[in-house]
């Protein structure tokens, strides 16, 4: 199946093996060694100013597709085929998930309706956006036959953000309302587009009328506030669950083992009643975070935390180098050979409206969000729309994924417009992710030279922009309950001030949820003050330790 002519002198010496199965091993063990120089390169080039570690795996994978398309003359270039099950259903959920449950939640539902604006009205903008603009240009360049369906498919396509990326190229800590923002309209996007994709491949659009636009209206409204009530519903059995039953009183790896896998369920669920399993298990990350991991014990914590940290990185670099040796498979590109500017006109096409469709939301937005900020210091200048426009333009493995289910079937396809628009979707991913991704640490260290400078003057842990105040209780003193003020270190208060005490929520949609959370929730559910007092315990041990003289 792959490179299988390469080894022959070893599948020679192994004669139980066969050919195609000892192949295949030797598939693994090389991308599992270059998963390893993967590693190994990112951690030379950390402080790299241009290059982050997507990038790096992006270039790894393409130089080692040219390598084996060298070797193979041009028979082959890759060592796994890209596969969108895999994609969707091994890879994805351990990066949307650790990325629920390491999110400062404070500062995401802070910023949850702009949020939810950008990633949900904003993706429909974008689709519409690119989806006129394809009707208008490929007519001109008459290089297929697309349908209405196939056009706003596109559209769906398209307008999907790299989420993936945007882990790598924007620091939760040095940049949190930014990162926020960008990273929090990423996971929304992609669950959106992905409903809307399969919203579109499912809807019969050719009896267009005012019901059936309702009625794809409240489906994809259907299928969002499932999802979400899916993911919190998940979260909270899992803490209820080890609540009551504390398994860790017998052994730390089953409390470990039930996370894991009812964080994995919860993503599974929402695939199998047709859901969006990006949008579940980002919540299901966000409210295990909140309650189940404080029902755990100490090592447990510990373990969780980087065991799904782990997970992400691994599935991060997976993908960047999946892809970076898919992109040159010579079958797909064979189909375009005989036209290739038609190629690169499509993709710079494409390009080009990717930028207008975001342009077209990041900026009336934040606009209309402005508007409801009284506070100057939380509303978004237009630095930070420049860069959270910038940052939104990478294209990678869910518009890739997208692409293959609409264009190819099995990862094949054998008509030339299908082929065209599976390589112009390379093209862009490609290009996306290495001159935006390249660019925009840059871009944010020119527009925001002090971001950095003063962050790190007021926080001493990995909470940004924080002045640590206890609200008259000492558990509050946790992350989600810190005082964070945006903007410049001149506008910050002084923990001590009048000014400082008069400016604590004490009347703020965070503060009567926690006063709901603490009467209701945590008593049930778990949480951090509300660990179980049972024989053997981390709490009974500590409490016996206390009482000797």
């Amino acid at each position: 199946m792959l490179l299988a002519s390469l080894f022959t002198s070893l599948t020679s010496k192994m004669p139980s093996v066969s050919t195609s199965d000892h192949a295949s091993v030797v598939s693994l063990n090389l991308f599992v060694a270059l998963l390893c120089a993967c590693i190994v390169i990112g951690h030379l080039l950390e402080e790299h100013r241009w290059i982050n570690e997507s990038i790096t795996a992006l270039l790894i994978g393409l130089g080692t597709g040219v390598v084996i398309l060298l070797i193979s003359r041009g028979k082959n270039s890759h060592l796994l085929v890209f596969s969108e099950d895999l994609f969707f259903i091994y890879l994805l959920p351990p990066i949307i998930f650790n990325a629920g449950f390491q999110v400062k939640k404070k500062q995401f539902f802070r910023n949850f309706v702009t949020i939810m604006a950008f990633g949900a009205i904003g993706t429909i903008i974008s689709c519409t956006v690119i989806s006129l603009g394809a009707i208008h240009f490929f007519k001109k360049l008459d290089f297929a036959t697309f349908d209405l369906g196939d056009i706003l498919a596109i559209g769906a396509i398209f307008a999907a953000t790299d989420s993936v990326c945007t882990l790598q190229v924007l620091n939760q800590d040095e940049t949190p309302l930014l990162y926020s923002l960008v990273f929090g309209e990423g996971v929304v996007n992609d669950a959106t587009s992905v409903v809307l994709f399969n919203a579109i491949q499912s809807f019969d659009l050719t009896h267009l009328n005012h019901k059936a636009a309702f009625h794809f209206l409240g489906n994809f409204l259907y299928l969002f506030l499932l999802s979400t009530i899916l993911g919190v519903a998940t979260g909270l059995i899992s803490a209820y669950v080890i609540k009551k039953l504390y398994f860790g009183r017998h052994s730390t790896d089953r409390e470990v083992a039930l996370m894991m896998l009812m964080a994995y369920l919860s993503y599974m669920l929402a695939e199998l009643f047709a859901l969006s399993g990006i949008l579940t298990v980002f919540f299901c990350g966000i409210v295990m975070s909140h309650y189940t991991w404080h029902n755990v014990t100490e090592s447990s914590r510990v373990t969780t935390k980087h065991t799904f940290a782990t997970l992400s990185f691994l599935a991060e670099t997976f993908i960047f180098l999946y892809v970076g040796m898919d992109a040159l498979d010579i079958e797909k590109w064979r189909f375009v050979s005989d036209s290739p500017g038609t190629s690169v006109a499509v993709s710079s096409i494409l390009m080009g409206l990717v930028m207008l469709g975001r342009a077209a939301f990041v900026f009336p937005l934040s606009f209309l969000s402005n508007l409801s900020k009284k506070n100057q210091s939380e509303k978004i200048d237009i630095k930070q729309q420049v860069v959270i426009w910038w940052a939104g333009l990478m294209r990678g493995a869910v518009s890739m994924a997208l692409a293959y289910n609409k264009f190819t079937r099995s990862g094949h396809t054998e008509l030339r417009g299908n082929a065209i628009m599976i390589t112009s979707t390379i093209t862009v991913c490609l290009f996306s992710t290495m001159v935006f991704g390249m660019l925009t640490k840059p871009l944010i260290r020119h527009l925001m030279p002090h971001q950095s400078t003063t962050t790190s003057m007021l926080s001493d842990d990995n909470t940004p922009k924080s002045i640590h105040m206890p609200l008259l209780d000492g558990e509050q003193q946790e992350q989600d309950s810190f005082v964070e003020f945006s903007g410049s270190h001149h506008d910050v208060p002084r923990p001590d001030s009048l000014r400082g005490f008069l400016m604590r929520p004490a009347r703020t949609v965070h503060h009567y949820w926690r006063q709901f959370d603490d009467a209701f929730m945590r008593p049930v559910f778990g949480g951090r003050g509300f660990v179980p007092f049972i024989p053997g315990s981390p709490i009974e041990r500590s409490t016996h330790d206390l009482s000797k003289p």
